[in-house]
């Protein structure tokens, strides 16, 4: 009997699904070691930073990426003096980095989150309880991700779809030349063989006007 009761336990703690709770990290960004608020997710790269990106921009912050080919922070995207209440009572350059887990996850995504203010790494700074704020801000972004995983989805099938249709009408293209091509060439055979039967008509003509030599 326990051991039934076991298994059924351990049954129900494999079969519930795990959300990952944000954590805190290290990441380097401006040529310093600094502090990150980070969280992994089931979900792709462009999902999570789609859905990160348009929550922060509806709130009136406009994203800025770090680009250049020799620019170490690239990747990285910054909402400069940005105020997200849910986070903090403070203005902050909000810069995040949202990366693939692996190569080989492509639904499975890092993101770090970095608090900036007058150029220096703010978090050690940060009360406990806005830190909590900052964690519980990225445990929520989650319906924003299946939403924008969604919308991904819905792209991702409306360009299949009109790829379909377009290889469709290329192979209705395709049959309506084959169906003129063997139109001409049933109309070349008739025409050809009515020239045959020209041909051997006057070939015959010819032999008939052979003179017939007697012994």
């Amino acid at each position: 009997m326990k051991q039934t009761i076991l298994i059924v336990i351990m049954t129900a703690l494999f079969t519930v699904p795990v959300f990952s709770q944000a954590y805190e990290s290290n990441i380097t960004y401006d040529k310093k070691k600094q502090k990150a608020i980070t969280i992994d997710y089931a979900y792709s790269q462009d999902a999570v930073q789609n859905a990160f990106v348009q929550k922060i921009e509806k709130l009136g912050h406009q994203a800025k990426e770090e680009k250049g080919l020799f620019n170490k922070d690239k990747g990285f995207i910054v909402f400069k003096d940005a105020f997200i209440t849910d986070i903090s009572e403070e203005r902050f350059d909000y810069i995040v980095k949202i990366e693939r887990k692996s190569r080989k996850g492509k639904d499975e995504t890092t993101l770090y989150l970095l608090l900036n203010k007058g150029g220096e790494d703010a978090v050690p700074a940060m009360s406990a309880h806005d830190i909590g704020r900052a964690k519980v801000f990225l445990n929520n972004l989650l319906p924003e991700i299946e939403e924008a995983n969604l919308e991904l989805q819905i792209k991702s099938q409306d360009d299949a779809v009109v790829k379909s249709e377009k290889k469709f009408k290329d192979l209705q293209d395709q049959k309506a030349d084959l169906e003129k091509k063997l139109q001409k060439n049933a109309e070349d055979i008739e025409n050809q063989q009515k020239q045959i039967e020209s041909q051997r008509s006057a070939l015959d003509g010819l032999k008939g006007k052979r003179k017939v030599v007697s012994n």
